[in-house]
């Protein structure tokens, strides 16, 4: 998809606490907001990526320090809590949070980007050339995914 000036968001780094707003409704409906704090989200190794429309927050993703010691992805970062509001799906606002930090990592010499992604996903990562490995497993109250990555 090309994004023209119209659904070009003003990415930044934001506070773990900001992407809430965002993870909540898409990734943790009808739980608790607690549900939305992960391990190591404020850890200084830690980045958060909020993408703004209109100065709204409407796309946010983190990512993680983080190898994959059984898949052996060393040198990665794992994003977790991608996300973006409902009523902006498909507009292009996953891909440039991703297109971001994918820049970001690459000069700061990280090798790959990994994730749990849910099944229902694989449709959008793989347009963005992120690969399955392993087979699908479960997360509890969450559903399958399989994990994907991405040489950067």
């Amino acid at each position: 998809m090309t994004t023209n000036s119209v659904n070009k968001l003003a990415l930044r780094f934001i506070p773990a606490e900001e992407t809430y707003i965002v993870r909540h409704p898409v990734l943790r409906p009808g739980r608790p907001l607690s549900s939305c704090v992960f391990d190591g989200d404020t850890h200084e190794t830690t980045l958060h990526v909020g993408g703004y429309l209109n100065n709204e927050l409407v796309a946010v993703g983190s990512f993680f320090k983080n190898d994959h010691a059984e898949h052996n992805l060393q040198n990665a970062i794992q994003l977790r809590g991608m996300a973006v509001l409902e009523a902006h799906h498909k507009k292009g606002f996953g891909r440039q949070i991703l297109e971001y930090a994918e820049t970001y990592f690459k000069n700061k010499n990280k090798n790959i980007i990994w994730m749990n992604a849910r099944v229902s996903a694989l449709k959008f990562y793989s347009k963005l050339e992120y690969n399955t490995i392993g087979t699908v497993f479960d997360i509890p109250l969450v559903g399958e995914h399989y994990v994907l990555f991405k040489n950067l």
